[in-house]
């Protein structure tokens, strides 16, 4: 391992030396310099956009949010709210003339209100948790969110009294209930995500709902601000059905609870027209499926009369946000690797305004963007395309595109980025047509031949996409060709193309990748005998999968994946949710389908130099996962080596230098067989 690392740093400092020498490609210290505009609120009256402006802290090494304005009409763009502290969430109130944001500025988080016209900043809650889901109420006089309420959790069993002075050791910690650790947050304090209001002015706030059960946001008020709607799963199984949420109206003067929907599947994401007659929101009827789309409704406000906007898409509905005459719904779906901002008026016809929404995934090129929308139906959104994160842009009520923000000018401006291709090609399984993307090294010359290097996406339903992606280009800066794609089993392509590895992943998918590879290799320049492999997560399970099917790569890297489906599906944290959804049974009822699907079932083949790397507070594919393959590898002389991550959870890349640190460890293992290949 101490010669891995060495190699890590070596190749770190020879690509920045070579960076100064050629004028620039991207590099791994460049990664402290991206910024990326995260969740655009445009004004009411749609003359200004406020958004988290995402920065890398070079020193703390973490993203840092910062909240700024931009002047849509002159593009004036000025900071609101900036310093070492993190600032998120703004809202503009429904007037325009306060922004309520979230901060830790005086330490734990609560909400501030800031007042546009001279600037003054008021903190309007004292909460003992992180508030979320931040909502004004349409009269401007109460802000509702979420908060975790915590809840008595103890031991029955009775301990003697302790001697003054002694010294025992911890108390136990009893654990009674079934999700009990979340990954990225450890061990779960017992309690539940309830809904509160405050006053926008300041004062005490108020619990509006009670219970066992978690309320998710978006919180949504009801014309009158005398009551909210939001989504839960307040049946006596949610644990054991965590799908089955509802929308619940809740009483803000008594907390009364109202359902709203009944069907068994998910109803979720409430938006209330201007005027109150009616709900949009998104579900379906939940078939234990592994995909299954989700649609755009909408209901009265009473309940009644529901009925899908999108049943003719095939494509997932989210975020909704009603127009402002109340005769038509915007939100977002993926389509092809792309993110589209669209409406749907209430007869089900369907229109796209914008694409290339998102950029906030800056390390690999997953979607993630957010939208709002003015009272005169402007709309703000992010925007991203191969060659930067997410900028923010405007669509006009005129229907223009206007891109406001270029955070990136100032290091792209001298950086050589790998341009991005787009290759179709057919699945030898079934002559199915798959999608991915090719990134070609700075200064690609095609007589030449180049490594290349398999990158797969997790998942496995979602997508990638022609979307910015540090990851990639800091491979494609190091030589080599990435091929990135979208086997069956991504998102974005239809319920038929999401759930053909239903029961059956991995399968299919690996003769997808195994032609993406060949189409590559038949354009003439990628070495045939140069081929590396990586991914994560679900990538990492495909990973895993190949190097036990073929021995045509010359080394690969298997982050944080599942190795053993038993294993995993009784360990992970949402263990509630694997065992029907991607299985016809529970690990003791059909065992055979664990086995045939567990990568670790081919570990007998394997033969390919295989690096594992998985961050150690990682609860969705636990640690353990990838310590099976990494022993079973070692059992049978097979080259291997282990990356543990401290602290990181299964979003390796969320600290910057775990970013860095991720690709580093990478190329130097690629590196060590790629140079004995060429000798």
């Amino acid at each position: 391992m101490r010669a891995l690392m060495t190699a890590v740093f070596s190749l770190l400092f020879a690509a920045a030396a070579t960076s100064q020498e050629n004028g620039g490609k991207f590099e791994a210290i460049d990664v402290f310099s991206l910024e990326y505009a995260a969740d655009p609120q445009i004004s009411p009256d749609g003359s200004r956009v406020a958004y988290t402006r995402i920065t890398m802290d070079i020193m703390a090494d973490r993203r840092r949010g910062n909240i700024w304005e931009v002047d849509v009409r002159s593009g004036g763009h000025r900071p609101l709210l900036s310093g070492t502290a993190h600032y998120s969430s703004p809202r503009w109130s429904p007037d325009g003339t306060r922004l309520a944001y979230i901060s830790r500025a005086e330490g734990a988080a609560q909400i501030y209100v800031r007042w546009a016209d001279t600037g003054q900043v008021a903190r309007v809650t004292d909460v003992t948790a992180a508030p979320g889901s931040l909502t004004w109420s349409p009269d401007g006089r109460w802000l509702a969110f979420t908060l975790h309420v915590p809840a008595e959790s103890t031991s029955p069993a009775a301990m003697p009294k302790k001697p003054e002075g002694a010294e025992w050791a911890p108390p136990v910690t009893y654990i009674d209930r079934l999700i009990y650790r979340g990954d990225g947050q450890g061990y779960l304090e017992p309690g539940f995500s309830h809904v509160f209001v405050a006053p926008a002015d300041g004062g005490t706030a108020r619990q509006i709902t009670s219970g066992d059960f978690d309320h998710e946001g978006p919180i949504a008020w009801a014309a009158d601000s005398g009551a909210v709607f939001v989504s839960a799963n307040r049946h006596n199984d949610n644990e054991l059905d965590p799908q089955n949420s509802e929308i619940y109206r809740i009483s803000v003067a008594d907390g009364a609870v109202t359902a709203l929907t009944d069907r068994h599947g998910p109803d979720q994401d409430p938006a209330i027209s201007a005027d109150g007659r009616r709900i949009a929101y998104l579900g379906f009827d939940d078939r234990y499926q592994g995909y299954q789309v989700t649609e755009l409704y909408v209901m009265d406000a009473d309940g009644g009369n529901k009925r899908s906007l999108t049943s003719g898409l095939d494509r997932s509905a989210a975020a909704p946000i009603w127009r402002t005459d109340g005769r038509a719904v915007y939100f977002l779906y993926n389509d092809h690797g792309i993110t589209k901002l669209a409406q749907a008026t209430l007869a089900g016809d369907i229109e796209v305004l914008a694409e290339h929404i998102g950029g906030t995934a800056a390390g690999r090129p997953y979607g993630g963007g957010s939208f709002s929308a003015a009272d005169n139906n402007a709309l703000a959104f992010n925007i991203t395309a191969p060659d930067h994160p997410a900028d923010l842009a405007v669509r006009t009520r005129r229907g223009q595109i206007k891109r406001l923000t270029r955070l990136n000018d100032d290091l792209f401006g001298h950086k050589a980025l790998g341009e991005v291709e787009r290759i179709i090609y057919e699945s030898s399984l079934d002559g199915r047509e798959i999608e991915g993307w090719i990134v070609k090294p700075p200064g690609f010359d095609p007589e030449q031949s180049y490594p290349l290097i398999l990158e797969i996406h997790g998942g496995p339903f979602a997508d990638y996409g022609p979307r910015f992606t540090a990851e990639l280009q800091l491979m494609a800066a190091a030589g080599y060709v990435v091929l990135y794609t979208n086997p069956r089993g991504s998102s974005s392509y239809g319920e038929a193309f999401g759930n053909a590895i239903h029961h059956a992943y991995p399968g299919g998918d690996y003769d997808d990748l195994m032609s993406g590879v060949d189409a590559v290799i038949a354009r003439g320049y990628v070495d045939p005998d140069q081929l590396f492999v990586t991914g994560g997560s679900g990538g990492g399970v495909l990973t895993a999968w190949i190097v036990g099917k073929t021995g045509r790569f010359k080394a690969a890297v298997v982050a944080k994946p599942v190795i053993n489906w038993q294993s995993f599906t009784l360990t992970a944290d949402s263990y509630n949710f694997f065992y029907k959804y991607w299985f016809p049974g529970a690990p003791w009822e059909v065992p055979e389908h664990y086995w045939a699907r567990s990568p670790l079932s081919l570990v007998g083949n394997v033969t390919t130099p295989t690096l594992l790397l998985t961050g150690e507070a990682d609860f969705r594919t636990p640690i353990s996962e990838t310590e099976q393959y990494y022993q079973a590898l070692k059992l049978r002389s097979v080259e291997t080596a282990m990356v543990r991550i401290p602290g990181a959870p299964h979003g390796i890349a969320g600290r910057p230098s775990n970013l860095i640190a991720k690709v580093a460890n990478i190329l130097a293992w690629f590196e060590r067989y790629r140079a004995s290949a060429a000798d």
